[in-house]
């Protein structure tokens, strides 16, 4: 499935955070350097698991030991973004599986221009194993309270 067709869910299912580009983020253009929105996508969920799930991203590696690996990532890049917009990104989660999960998530404009939407499928794994290992029961308890999913 694109990206293009991604569905569109209840707000209190979608995690938001607003951010402002910065020069770091930009190539000599003045627009975000493509692979700049990976790392923001992935400070946003370093975010959701700290402050939606109430995990705290830095316990779930280091202490427990447990990785969130992309093993696929689809992108679409749609419009620009330059360096001082305010963009909002968001977080939603499209199927939550036994030992993996995929996640929506989208840069928009302050205005709702969707600048950029990634399909991310993230598996869990042991970091001393570095198998996959079925989603922890408090992170999937966690996950489908916050997205209204079946747990």
């Amino acid at each position: 499935m694109s990206t293009d067709s991604l569905p569109q869910p209840a707000d209190r299912a979608v995690f938001r955070r607003a951010h402002r580009i910065r020069f770091s983020e930009c190539d000599p253009a003045g627009i975000v350097f493509y692979p700049q929105y990976f790392v923001l996508l992935n400070d946003l969920l370093e975010a959701w698991v700290d402050e939606a799930l109430g995990l705290g991203f830095a316990r779930l590696i280091g202490e427990r030991r447990i990785g969130l690996p992309t093993v696929r990532l689809e992108a679409d890049f749609r419009a620009v973004s330059r360096m001082g917009d305010a963009v909002a990104l968001s977080l939603a989660v499209e199927r939550l599986g036994q030992r993996s999960l995929v996640l929506a998530l989208r840069c928009e404009s302050a205005e709702g221009e969707l600048r950029m939407a990634v399909r991310q499928t993230l598996v869990t794994t042991s970091l001393d194993s570095h198998g996959a290992i079925p989603i922890p029961a408090d992170l999937r308890e966690a996950i489908a309270r916050r997205h209204g999913l079946p747990a």
